[in-house]
C-alpha cells in the first residue's frame, strides 16, 4: 500500500474510534440524569433494563474502540515499513502509544463508571 492509502486507513480508524465513543458516553450521561430524576427508585425491571442497555452499549463501544485501535496499529506498522514517510506519516507513527489509551484506558473508564452507576442503581 502507498503512504496515502495508509493515511486514509488511519483517518478511517480514527473516525471509528471517535464515533464508537458517542453512544456509550451519551447513555452514561443520560443514566446519571435519570438517576437524579429518580431512576434508583424505579421498579426493578426498569433498573435492570437500564443496566442491560448500558452494558450492551458499553461492550459494543469498547469492542469497536479496541478493533479500531488494532487497525490503527496495523496502519502504523505498515507506515514504519515504508522506506520514507511524510511528516504526516511520521506523526501517525509517533502516536502509536496513544492508541493504547483508546484500546485500554477508555474501556477501563467505562467499566469504572458502569460500576459506579450500578452501585447507584442497586445500593
Amino acid at each position: 500500500m502507498t503512504e496515502n492509502e495508509l493515511i486514509a486507513l488511519w483517518t478511517r480508524a480514527r473516525w471509528h474510534i471517535i464515533v464508537s465513543q458517542l453512544a456509550p458516553t451519551f447513555l452514561l450521561a443520560v443514566t446519571v440524569w435519570l438517576l437524579l430524576e429518580g431512576l434508583g427508585e424505579a421498579p426493578l425491571a426498569a433498573r435492570l433494563a437500564a443496566t442491560g442497555i448500558l452494558l450492551a452499549s458499553g461492550v459494543l463501544g469498547a469492542t469497536a474502540q479496541f478493533s479500531a485501535g488494532q487497525e490503527a496499529l496495523a496502519v502504523i506498522d505498515d507506515l514504519r515499513a515504508l522506506p520514507a514517510t511524510s511528516a504526516v506519516g511520521r506523526r501517525i507513527i509517533a502516536s502509536a502509544r496513544g492508541v493504547d489509551i483508546v484500546r485500554f484506558v477508555g474501556p477501563a473508564i467505562f467499566v469504572l463508571t458502569f460500576a459506579a452507576l450500578l452501585a447507584a442503581l442497586y445500593l
